[in-house]
């Protein structure tokens, strides 16, 4: 820390620190909380933020600040002002100090300051004796790290989360902050949790199980401690985001894959079981993920279903009937765990499969009311998303380049929810290791190309994604329940896995703001259409012995190597904006 003694010589300061290093200015009468402090100036997710008397800068922002520095003493000296009139009414900002003055030229500039909300914490700048006496004693009246505290925890979560975990996990986070532990190694002790309770499931034997309930909810508490750790310490990262999100659907696939060996060493095979209690879980997720970066950024939501949620949002217990009924991460873990412990694998997996498909049937009704009733023009990066999530290949995109689906504003996902039904109808019904089931492949390809021939704009749109999702996991699941190949349900399992792996990293990419993956990698794991066609041909062509697992398997490591080779590149060099995942109740 070094003291300036005017605007000139903060200048003059500035321009000797490295570009790569964030700067702070600090007006030497500042009053306030530690933890207003940290918040204004050690959040990594912007690149300009400001307190009352404070204002801090990363190597983005760094260029625009020494310029405004420069600007403000020149207008100071002249006694101009610093930016131009109502400047500072926009940034919503009466701070006279020269961090405030820097803030508002920043704004001007169009550089965005972030301003973060401070509640009861006190930052301010006092110019005589009362004010000084005034913002001591709010300094004194608050304890902020009772404030820092309970802002760990997130604002908006489960039932099962808000009152059975945060309670105590919270202080676990502020314990592991006092260590120097990170978000991600918490994280990954998490991981590493959840791994040794499927390990414990697999051997099949009730203290096994039993263990592995205990061990899979001290995952858990592990799993919102990462996440009140980054709010508690200002860790925010990309990484750290994508490891969160990517490592809960590991954990979960892994113990679902624990509980399936775990019955089989007592006789009872359960594997279409678990790999349908994960198909229905991943399309939920893409169900949601569709539909909130196809609506997230719309303009003009009149929907008359949303005002009558709102309204019920208003009344306290409906507020957690509702979290609990879409049976969120918290509540299905829990569920999970004592079942495990006290019941078989089967009944777990029947528990999973009801009530999952409940909460999917109501969210989904949700939604589709939400999508009809409200009027709102979907913007050209909501229709990028939706053509990202669809993850069309190279036979949907050449058929997308010589046709055109016909007009109306449901015929994209009428053409999706067509091919899908039709897909998995051949999986289902027409004779095993026949031609049919690869025609029906063929003409999935080209219904799946002509829906995603034209922007994905329409009210429904946001189907077209979760419809594909469905229809490939689908067809996978059945091809591999149908065969005669021993132990193709769970070469099948590994399959799904590795490429919801890749639908989820598609997802995390575009939350990150860094887009989708590469073409290069969409064409060569085939796209959604090309993967379906090569499962029906292998299952036509591989009738006999273990041959169709052996290819099942070979599929498998081939897509799980080709994303998380890329994956793993991207997201370790990725230049993607810090990010802090609050979004759904995963």
């Amino acid at each position: 820390m070094t003291a300036a003694a005017d605007a000139t010589q903060a200048a003059e300061l500035l321009a000797t620190v490295p570009t790569d290093q964030r700067v702070a200015l600090v007006d030497p009468r500042f009053i306030g909380h530690l933890h207003a402090l940290r918040l204004g100036l050690t959040d990594p997710r912007f690149d300009a933020a400001a307190v009352p008397g404070a204002l801090t800068a990363q190597p983005a922002a760094r260029g625009a600040l020494l310029r405004a520095l420069r600007r403000t003493v020149a207008a100071v000296g002249a006694g101009s002002p610093v930016a131009p009139p109502g400047a500072g009414e926009v940034a919503g900002t009466e701070d006279r100090t020269v961090p405030g003055r820097l803030a508002t030229a920043l704004d001007a500039e169009g550089v965005r300051v972030q301003r973060p909300e401070l509640g009861s914490l006190t930052a301010a700048v006092p110019t005589g004796p009362e004010e000084r006496v005034a913002a001591r004693t709010s300094v004194a009246a608050v304890d902020d790290e009772a404030v820092r505290l309970r802002s760990a925890v997130k604002a908006h979560d489960g039932f099962f989360t808000t009152f059975f975990i945060s309670p105590y996990s919270r202080y676990i986070a502020r314990w592991c902050a006092r260590r120097g532990l990170t978000p991600n190694q918490v994280t990954t002790a998490s991981l590493i949790t959840a791994l040794i309770a499927a390990g414990s499931a697999a051997t099949g034997t009730r203290g096994g199980y039993v263990a592995a309930g205990v061990l899979l909810l001290l995952s858990f508490v592990l799993d919102c401690t990462d996440g009140q750790l980054a709010r508690y310490s200002l860790q925010y990262s990309t990484m750290g985001a994508w490891l969160d999100a990517t490592f809960d659907r590991a954990k979960e696939y892994a113990y679902y894959a624990g509980l399936a060996l775990g019955a089989a060493r007592g006789g009872d095979d359960v594997w279409v079981l678990a790999l349908g209690a994960m198909v229905l879980q991943a399309c939920r997720h893409v169900v949601d993920f569709s539909f909130n970066e196809a609506n997230h950024d719309a303009v003009s939501n009149t929907s008359p279903t949303a005002a009558l949620s709102d309204r019920l949002d208003s009344v306290g217990w409906t507020v957690w009937a509702r979290r609990m009924i879409v049976l969120p991460i918290g509540e299905r873990w829990a569920m999970i765990a004592v079942l495990t412990a006290l019941t078989t694998p089967r009944i777990v997996f029947y528990a999973l499969l009801v009530g999952c498909a409940l909460a999917a049937c109501y969210t989904t009704a949700g939604r589709l009311l939400r999508s009809l009733t409200r009027k709102a023009r979907r913007t050209d990066r909501a229709m990028r998303a939706l053509a990202d999530l669809a993850d069309s290949g190279p036979l949907a995109q050449a058929v997308a380049a010589v046709l055109r689906r016909p007009g109306g504003g449901f015929t994209a996902p009428l053409l999706a929810l067509l091919a899908a039904a039709l897909m998995v109808a051949a999986a289902l019904f027409a004779p095993f290791g026949g031609w049919l089931t690869v025609g029906a492949a063929v003409l999935y390809a080209v219904l799946g190309g002509l829906a995603v021939s034209r922007p994905l704009g329409g009210a429904l749109d946001w189907l077209v994604p979760p419809a594909f999702r469905a229809a490939e996991y689908c067809v996978i699941l059945v091809l591999a329940a149908r065969s005669d190949s021993p132990h193709a349900v769970p070469a099948a399992f590994g399959l799904v896995s590795a490429v919801a792996y890749h639908h989820y990293d598609t997802v995390y990419r575009i939350r990150g703001g860094t887009g989708a993956p590469p073409r290069w990698l969409v064409r060569a794991v085939g796209g959604h259409e090309g993967r379906t066609l090569v499962v029906a041909l292998l299952a036509a062509l591989l009738t006999t012995g273990s041959d169709f697992t052996t290819a099942l398997t070979v599929l498998a490591v081939a897509v799980a190597l080709v994303v998380l080779v890329e994956s793993i590149r991207f997201w370790v060099s990725s230049s993607a904006p810090a990010v802090h995942d609050e979004g759904e109740l995963a």
